[in-house]
């Protein structure tokens, strides 16, 4: 496919079957955008509720998992997220033990 905009579509098309596609890259999605939401916007909640928003992200992913089937980089920037959050995360970390010290 030239019109992909995604390098991590163009790696799943060209190396594996297109049968697994969908799953695969819902699975992908789905862990990627978990990671995002524990490191950047999760409060502690009560585990109904965590399994509530766990639940309504599940189906935001299948969702959003067309857009990454039809080629748009929603892996790519899903990626790129959790870089970057995890980078805040650790500066942070860092800053508050040095504030203790």
């Amino acid at each position: 496919m030239d019109n992909s905009f995604s390098l991590v579509f163009e790696f799943m098309v060209n190396y594996r079957d297109s049968i697994n596609v969908f799953w695969t890259f819902y699975v992908i999605n789905l862990v990627l955008a978990a990671i995002a939401y524990k490191l950047g916007f999760a409060k502690e909640l009560p585990v109904l509720k965590s399994v509530l928003v766990y639940i309504m992200l599940a189906f935001g992913m299948l969702i959003l998992n067309l857009f990454s089937i039809v080629g748009y980089p929603i892996t790519d920037s899903l990626i790129v997220i959790c870089i970057v959050l995890a980078i805040y995360r650790f500066r942070l970390h860092l800053e508050r033990k040095s504030k203790q010290a």
